[in-house]
């Protein structure tokens, strides 16, 4: 796949994902998001956005090792997101339902278009 499609499909993604905390915060159920949502969504983001990229760039060296860069990366970020999880508990008062609300929604839906990265990769070097 492509490193200028990826970033494209992701931005476009990142779009969409955003549509639904943005309505909610507009809306009378604008506690349901954590004060600090925008932080967690940018630092999520972003964080998938350097794991695909960097898998990507790895994928163009050596097409063989794609899988063991894609399970490193997504234990790296695994683990990042975790440490910063810790840190902004600590660190941060907020409500913990709802901090852990807004973290999954962001971190699954990141996750899920990892994987869906995955399976168009893996799909295309099948075909060829």
């Amino acid at each position: 796949m492509k490193l200028r499609t990826v970033i494209l499909s992701f931005l476009l993604f990142a779009v969409i994902m955003a549509v639904p905390p943005l309505l909610l915060s507009k809306s009378t159920h604008a506690a349901w998001l954590d004060p600090h949502f925008w932080m967690i969504y940018a630092f999520i983001t972003g964080l998938t956005f350097i794991t695909i990229v960097s898998i990507l760039m790895v994928t163009k060296i050596n097409k063989e090792i794609y899988a063991q860069t894609f399970l490193g990366a997504t234990m790296i970020k695994l683990l990042t997101c975790m440490f910063f999880c810790l840190f902004f508990l600590v660190k941060i008062k907020v409500n913990g339902v709802i901090f852990v609300a807004n973290f999954f929604y962001v971190y699954f839906f990141n996750l899920a278009f990892e994987i869906y990265g995955l399976l168009r990769t893996l799909r295309n070097q099948k075909l060829k």
